[in-house]
């Protein structure tokens, strides 16, 4: 069974319309203030660990490239997620710490526009993800990227919201 099958669920999907996909038209939408944080998990096996700890990566310091990485990503979004608005980035924030549980990239974006931006923070989280990955790989193939995931949002016609703590 498709979404298109599902009349009461594709009422409630603004990308479908009669059962195809589609991009929302924000013609008539205003312009407002809009903010979204995200974040993504890599978690790190011993090997990789301790390679980034030692520092000794000779593509550079996988956590600044993961930033920056994460800082682009933001921008070029519309280019990924096929059915995304391009829309002005007026902030971007990529932090890309290590902690116990591996590193943890947060993301947030903020825009004057009449669309969120829940999928340029989303998009900033995963690409920073994927650099760290491609940055440790040599260390290890084991590297999990998880937890991505939308901690919160402000403005627009839906409201804010802010996603419950991890379990």
């Amino acid at each position: 069974m498709s979404v298109a099958d599902t009349p009461e669920l594709t009422s409630q999907l603004t990308h479908f319309r009669d059962g195809l996909p589609r991009m929302v038209d924000v013609t008539d939408k205003a312009p407002t203030t809009r903010t979204a944080t995200a974040e993504a998990w890599v978690r790190l096996p011993p090997q990789a660990r301790a390679a980034l700890e030692a520092g000794t990566n000779p593509k550079g310091d996988p956590l600044t490239v993961a930033r920056l990485a994460g800082l682009a990503g933001s921008k070029r979004t519309a280019d990924l997620i096929l059915l995304c608005h391009p829309i002005p980035v007026t902030g971007a924030d990529v932090q890309v710490t290590l902690e116990d549980a591996g590193v943890r990239i947060t993301a947030t974006v903020r825009t004057t526009a009449p669309t969120g931006v829940e999928m340029e923070a989303l998009t900033a989280a995963s690409v920073a993800a994927l650099n760290v990955y491609d940055m440790l790989k040599a260390a290890s193939k084991a590297l999990e990227i998880t937890g991505i995931r939308l901690l919160s949002k402000t403005g627009g016609k839906s409201g804010d919201y802010s996603a419950p703590p991890a379990p």
